[in-house]
C-alpha cells in the first residue's frame, strides 16, 4: 500500500469540506460520505499504473480524514498513548477536539493515557488543561505595552486676532501657534505566573515650561475566578511617594465592586484617598454604576451605560467638590459599515456647559482615527484629534478660541473632514491597497507549493471521476434529471471598473457532476476549495461558484459565494434562451 500523506500535506485540510458534509453531520452521514469517496478512489478499481498511483494518494487522503493514521500495535479497545493517530471524524473523542481546535489540537504534545470510555466533554477538559500548561510556559515571553502621547496646541491666535475688539497692527502678520503642554505615558505588563502579573509604568508631563515625571510599579494577583488584588508603589518629582491598594470582587454573577485606596506623601503631609465603584448588570446590554470618591476631591457619581450593536448610550450625574455635573452622551454604530461611528454629548454643571460632537473611523486593521469638536462656556471652541494604533494612543487637543465664534466651529467641523477625505484618497487608500497586494503576494508565495500539490490532486481526482461521471450522466439523462453543463470556481470580474483585474477560475464541471445524487446537488456551508476535484485558484481573494445546469430539459444558472451553501435544482435561475 502506498505511503500515507505526511502531516505537512494535510495542514490546510478541512475534513468536513473534503467529505462534503455539514459540521453537524451525524455519524451515519459521515460514514456514507466516506464510503462513497472510498468507492470512487479505491486503487483496485483502476488498472492503469498511473491512475492506480493517483487513486492511492486520494484514497489515503480520505482515509486520514475519517479514520486517521493508525500506528502498529494500537487497538480501539485498549488504552492509547497518542490520540493523534486515532480516527478523526469517525472517533467521537477525537472529533470533539478537531471541531474546537482543528488539526492543531490533534497535534498537541503531552496527552496522557486516555481511556476509550471517556466522553467528548472529558477529552475537551483534558485538552484545555494541556493548553493551560503550555500557556504558562509562554507567560515569561509576553508583555502588553501600552502608551499615550498627548500634545496640547494653543491655536487661539488663528481666530482671536481677528476679533473686532483686538487689533495689533504692529504685530506679526502670521498667527502664533504654540505647543503649551505635553504628556507621555508608557506601561508594560510582565506575567510572572498564571496568577501574578507585574506592571511597570511611567509618565512625563510639561505645561507652560514646567513639568515633571513619575514612575509606578504594581503587582497584581488573581486570587480566584471571582476577584483579584493589586499593590501599587510610585514616586515622582511633582508628587511624593505613593502607596495604593486596589481590589476587585464579583459579588454575584451580575454585580461586582472595585475599591482603590491610596496614600500620597507630600510636603503638606499624608493625603489619603478612597474610591469605590459598585456596578450591576441591569440587563444583557445595560450596566449601572455607583461611584464614591473621598479625599482631596470628594464626589459621588451615578451612571448608566447601555451598549448594543448599533449604539452606545451613557447618562451620568455627579455631586461633589469642586465639580458637580450632569452628562448625557450617545454614540451610533453603523451596521452596514462597522468602521465608522458618530457621537455627541452634553455636559452641564457649575463650571458651565460643554457640547461635544465628532466621529471616528477604522482606517486600517489596527488603527482608528477620530476627531471631536468641543464647544462650551467658558471654555470656548476646541478640536480634539485622536489616533489609536494598536495599544498606542496619540491625542492632540487643539484650543481654537476662548469665545463662541461661528467661524471657529465651522472650520473645526469642516476642516478635519476635508483633510480626512484628501488623506484617504491620496495616502490611506493607496497605502492599504499596496499593503493588501503585498500580503496577497506573500500569501501566494508561501502557498505556492501547497497550491501546486492541491492542483495536482484535483487533476488526479478529475481523471478518476471520469468513469463515474459517465455513468451518473447516463442515469440522469434517462430520467430527465440534473446535468451539470458547465461549472466554474474562482474569481469573477463583472464590474466594468475592474476590467483590468485578471479573471482566475477553474473548470469544476466534472467534480460537481460526480456529487450529483438522485438528481440533486447539495453543497454545505464551507469553502469549496476543499471539495474533491477542487483547489484554490486565487489564494486570499474572494471566490464564487458559478453553475450552468440542465434540469427537466430546461437550462438554469446559479452563482453562490465560496462559503455559501448550494442546493439545486431548488436554487436556480432560468436562462432567457432568446438572449
Amino acid at each position: 500500500m502506498a505511503t500515507a500523506l505526511s502531516e505537512e500535506e494535510l495542514d490546510n485540510e478541512d475534513y468536513y469540506s473534503l467529505l462534503n458534509v455539514r459540521r453537524e453531520a451525524s455519524s451515519e452521514e459521515l460514514k456514507a460520505a466516506y464510503r462513497r469517496l472510498c468507492m470512487l478512489y479505491h486503487p483496485d478499481k483502476h488498472r492503469d499504473p498511473e491512475l492506480k498511483s493517483q487513486a492511492e494518494r486520494l484514497f489515503n487522503l480520505v482515509h486520514q480524514a475519517y479514520e486517521g493514521q493508525w500506528r502498529a500495535g494500537l487497538c480501539r479497545n485498549i488504552l492509547v498513548t497518542d490520540i493523534r493517530f486515532l480516527g478523526v471524524l469517525s472517533d467521537p473523542q477525537t472529533r470533539a477536539i478537531y471541531d474546537i481546535y482543528g488539526k492543531r489540537g490533534l497535534e498537541m504534545e503531552g496527552w496522557e493515557v486516555v481511556e476509550r470510555r471517556r466522553t467528548p466533554a472529558e477529552i475537551r477538559e483534558e485538552f484545555e488543561r494541556l493548553q493551560r500548561e503550555r500557556e504558562e510556559r509562554r507567560l515569561q515571553q509576553r508583555t502588553n505595552p501600552k502608551g499615550t502621547i498627548s500634545v496640547g496646541v494653543d491655536a487661539t491666535d488663528l481666530f482671536d486676532r481677528y476679533d473686532e475688539e483686538y487689533e495689533d497692527v504692529s504685530g506679526s502678520s502670521f498667527p502664533q501657534i504654540e505647543i503649551n503642554k505635553m504628556h507621555i505615558s508608557q506601561s508594560i505588563e510582565a506575567p510572572l505566573t498564571a496568577t501574578d502579573t507585574a506592571i511597570l509604568s511611567g509618565s512625563l508631563s510639561t505645561q507652560n515650561g514646567n513639568g515633571g515625571g513619575s514612575i509606578n510599579f504594581a503587582l497584581r494577583r488573581v486570587t480566584s475566578a471571582k476577584g483579584w488584588g493589586e499593590l501599587e508603589f510610585g514616586a515622582g518629582d511633582l508628587q511624593g511617594p505613593l502607596f495604593g491598594l486596589k481590589l476587585f470582587r464579583n459579588l454575584t454573577p451580575r454585580c461586582f465592586v472595585t475599591t482603590n485606596c491610596a496614600l500620597q506623601f507630600s510636603s503638606r503631609g499624608i493625603r489619603p484617598g478612597l474610591t469605590t465603584v459598585l456596578a450591576r448588570n441591569l440587563d444583557k446590554n445595560t450596566v449601572g454604576y455607583l461611584q464614591w470618591r473621598w479625599g482631596i476631591q470628594s464626589a459621588m457619581n451615578t451612571s448608566i451605560v447601555r451598549d448594543t450593536k448599533t449604539s452606545h448610550f451613557t447618562v451620568a450625574l455627579q455631586l461633589g467638590i469642586p465639580h458637580s455635573f450632569a452628562l448625557i452622551s450617545y454614540q451610533h454604530k453603523f451596521q452596514d459599515d462597522d468602521q465608522t461611528r458618530v457621537k455627541g454629548s452634553l455636559k452641564a454643571g457649575f463650571f458651565g456647559t460643554v457640547v461635544e460632537y465628532g466621529a471616528e473611523r477604522k482606517i486600517s486593521r489596527h488603527s482608528v482615527l477620530g476627531a471631536a469638536v468641543s464647544v462650551g462656556v467658558p471654555q470656548g471652541v476646541s478640536l480634539k484629534v485622536k489616533l489609536n494604533r494598536a495599544s498606542q494612543t496619540y491625542f492632540f487637543p487643539i484650543h481654537l478660541t476662548d469665545q463662541l465664534l461661528p467661524s471657529a466651529m465651522f472650520y473645526a467641523t469642516v476642516g478635519p473632514l476635508v483633510v480626512y477625505f484628501a488623506m484617504h484618497r491620496l495616502i490611506i487608500k493607496p497605502y492599504l491597497r499596496a499593503q493588501k497586494e503585498k500580503e496577497l503576494e506573500k500569501q501566494r508565495e508561501s502557498a505556492a507549493t501547497d497550491v501546486l500539490q492541491k492542483k495536482q490532486e484535483a487533476e488526479s481526482a478529475v481523471r478518476l471521476m471520469q468513469e463515474s461521471v459517465r455513468r451518473i450522466i447516463e442515469a440522469e439523462e434517462s430520467r430527465m434529471g440534473l446535468i451539470i453543463v458547465n461549472a466554474w470556481y474562482g474569481k469573477f470580474v463583472n464590474d466594468k471598473s475592474r476590467k483590468s483585474e485578471k479573471v482566475k477560475v477553474i473548470d469544476v464541471t466534472v467534480p460537481l457532476q460526480c456529487l450529483v445524487k438522485d438528481s440533486k446537488l447539495i453543497l454545505t456551508e464551507a469553502s469549496k476549495a476543499g471539495l474533491p476535484g477542487f483547489y484554490d485558484p486565487c489564494v486570499g481573494e474572494e471566490k464564487n461558484l458559478k453553475v450552468l445546469y440542465q434540469f427537466r430539459g430546461v437550462l438554469h444558472q446559479v452563482m453562490v459565494l465560496d462559503s455559501e451553501a448550494l442546493r439545486i435544482p431548488k436554487q436556480s435561475h432560468r436562462i432567457d434562451t432568446d438572449g
